[in-house]
């Protein structure tokens, strides 16, 4: 599944203010892929295919039973893709919990125009769709692969206009879908208003998985066995991957979830509430984006609640 970038709009929709995944620029098919294959990696080409994931972003063609192609399907998504294919496999030696690195590399071709990737295929279901067997052991887990993640990036890490920047540019953000959608606003208003004081990140920009959330998050037997989708890759203030915590858990297995995130002593006060502030973010843009999509609303009702209630599994 690819990044929900709420500021990748398609089509509104007057009634509600949701609107519905953009359409594919490229219409990548089982033949444009096998021919894909022959042409640049025969030894695959004969394998059974199916497309199994048509996102946002890429489209997700299994091969053969171990492997998976990833093609964009959208200009957009193409830079995603070459981020993911120059920066994984190094972050991935250091990540507790497996990440898709491109194991193959493929180039445009039969008129399709851009880089595309093979990686490993993982066994499960998304997060978002499955419960966890051990919410608690998996928000320790969770938690680990976080922090390992979360180290100083080098300065020629991609930058990403949309995630990981400072409360300043993130409110507006946030005030503009809150009106674009039909939703009651004095307690939301009060709360945008409350985290907006916390201050900024003052630290080294941080690895950042940029799209942390429970769609990302694959799980087989009620345990979390792939984190997915780096195209969002980038480095700036932790607290954007930090608001998984209220996409997943409750706020008990939050708290455990954010002393593992810190490395054993509890990710600091202001970061937690700019983590909770990035949370109603995505909350708004999974709602507003839910046109069509059971799943995205799905997601964004239920983060919402947990970033407006009274617990937010701090101290």
């Amino acid at each position: 599944m690819g990044a929900i970038g709420g500021e990748r709009q398609s089509g509104e929709r007057p009634a509600t203010g949701t609107v519905g995944t953009p359409p594919a620029e490229v219409d990548v098919t089982v033949e444009l892929v096998r021919g894909l294959l022959a042409e640049q990696h025969p030894d695959l080409a004969e394998r059974d295919l199916a497309i199994v994931a048509n996102g946002w972003d890429n489209v997700i063609v299994r091969v053969g039973t171990d492997l998976v192609a990833r093609l964009p399907r959208r200009e957009l998504a193409a830079a995603l893709v070459a981020h993911e294919q120059r920066w994984l496999p190094a972050l991935a030696t250091h990540l507790p919990i497996p990440v898709p690195v491109p194991l193959r590399v493929g180039v445009p071709g039969l008129g399709y125009p851009w880089a595309w990737s093979i990686c490993d295929w993982f066994q499960g279901e998304v997060a978002a769709d499955v419960p966890l067997a051990d919410p608690a052991r998996e928000a320790d887990r969770l938690g680990a692969f976080v922090h390992a993640l979360h180290r100083p990036a080098p300065v020629e890490a991609p930058r990403n206009p949309f995630r990981g920047q400072p409360v300043t540019g993130l409110v507006p953000r946030i005030r503009a879908n809150l009106a674009r959608l039909h939703l009651e606003r004095t307690a939301l208003d009060a709360l945008v208003d409350e985290l907006a004081k916390t201050s900024p990140w003052r630290g080294p920009a941080k690895w950042l998985h940029g799209d942390l959330h429970s769609a990302n998050l694959l799980v087989d037997g009620g345990e979390i066995v792939a984190v997915l989708d780096f195209g969002d890759l980038t480095s700036g203030d932790p607290a954007v991957d930090l608001a998984v915590a209220w996409m997943l858990f409750q706020p008990e297995e939050r708290r455990r979830f954010r002393s593992a995130a810190g490395g054993g002593t509890p990710v600091d006060e202001p970061t937690w509430d700019r983590a909770r502030l990035w949370g109603l973010h995505f909350a708004l843009i999974y709602v507003r984006h839910s046109y069509g999509n059971e799943r995205f609303a799905r997601m964004g009702e239920r983060l919402l609640r947990a970033v407006t209630a009274g617990d937010t599994g701090g101290d």
